[in-house]
């Protein structure tokens, strides 16, 4: 219910086409996934029995295949506030305009962190779906919130939204990864 995604990703081409950044679940009626979808815009969604109880849709295009971008997806299904449950920040900055808004109900369950397989850079339950570009610094959190100040910083001489040293969290759950 409580989990904090964070990774840095560069697209290398293959725009248009689904990209998927993580996929959790065993089938497609039954998954929690981060994906670059064929409209080149960031897709965050948990579907369970079929039907899709969380979504966010990103307005903003990912298109730039010289630019590091660093995401941050951040649940607490346990918030009473349901724009508080699930959050997505892009190089910093919190996302706040979707062109899908879907929040989870209150104490929902997502597949990461449960007895699942967890797919990196493709989809799960067939060979499609593969991530084109490049990843670094990916960690997942459990049973944390966090913000991207936790992952990332400003550079004060460029002003560019760059990485952190990755330490140890505190209080992270026994699922919590780091892959450099």
């Amino acid at each position: 219910r409580t989990f904090t995604l964070s990774l840095w990703f560069k697209r290398a081409s293959n725009f248009g086409s689904t990209n998927n950044i993580l996929w959790v679940g065993d089938d497609s009626n039954n998954r929690t996934l981060i994906q670059i979808s064929d409209n080149d815009v960031i897709d965050l969604q948990n579907k369970s029995g079929g039907s899709v109880n969380a979504k966010l849709s990103s307005d903003a295009l990912r298109r730039d295949p010289s630019a590091w971008y660093h995401l941050v997806w951040a649940v607490d299904t346990t918030q009473a506030t349901d724009s508080n449950r699930m959050k997505v920040y892009v190089n910093g900055v919190q996302e706040t305009s979707f062109s899908t808004e879907t929040y989870p109900s209150q104490n929902a369950d997502f597949f990461i962190n449960n007895n699942q397989s967890h797919s990196i850079g493709k989809q799960n339950d067939s060979a499609s779906g593969f991530f084109d570009g490049y990843m670094a610094e990916v960690v997942l959190i459990d049973g944390q919130q966090l913000t991207p100040s936790s992952f990332g910083e400003t550079d004060s001489t460029t002003g560019i939204w760059k990485p952190k040293k990755i330490g140890s969290f505190t209080s992270a759950g026994d699922n919590s990864f780091y892959l450099d």
